[in-house]
């Protein structure tokens, strides 16, 4: 834009003239091979980087992987033999060991023989003794709190109420 701010009325005047000139070429050029031709527009640019440019960067990253994938398949090699030796590695990812299978199962078996000893004892005890002696065991079950139909039914009016209070003031 400065460079035209800078221009002379005469320069101006030129460079509109050169344009009509180049427009009237177009014409009889197109008249000449019965289709229109091309008008002369600089070329826009899509990309910010040349052809060049962007095949050295996909032969860097095609490398980069290969020096990646080299050195994995180096080290699967290198502790493959220890690893057998040792261990037989499970083929998939977060599988557990028989072994360690075994102990979780035994230990399992052994809270819930815990935990149904503790019941037996709470249902059946061995003596009968006072009420006032007997200590609640911290193994026992509570009992559940559950709430009576008259309750239930007045939470679910309220609840109906307020719905029906929003969906009015949603018309209005």
């Amino acid at each position: 834009m400065s460079t035209l701010l800078s221009l002379t009325s005469a320069q101006l005047k030129r460079a509109a003239d050169i344009k009509d000139q180049i427009e009237a070429l177009n014409q009889d050029l197109s008249a000449l091979l019965g289709a229109p031709a091309e008008t002369v527009q600089p070329a826009v640019k899509k990309f910010g980087i040349s052809e060049e440019g962007r095949a050295r960067i996909a032969a860097a990253a095609k490398a980069r992987w290969a020096r990646v994938k080299s050195a994995k398949a180096v080290a699967k090699v290198a502790v493959k033999p220890v690893v057998q030796a040792a261990v037989k590695p499970s083929s998939k990812k977060g599988q557990i060991s028989p072994e360690g299978k075994a102990r979780i199962i035994a230990a399992q078996k052994a809270r819930w023989a815990k935990i149904r000893a503790a019941k037996q004892a709470v249902k059946a005890p061995a003596k009968p003794v006072a009420k006032a002696t007997v200590k609640p065991t911290a193994s026992a079950p509570k009992k559940k709190f559950t709430m009576s139909a008259a309750a239930k039914a007045m939470i679910s009016a309220a609840a109906k109420a307020r719905w029906a209070k929003i969906k009015a003031g949603k018309k209005a």
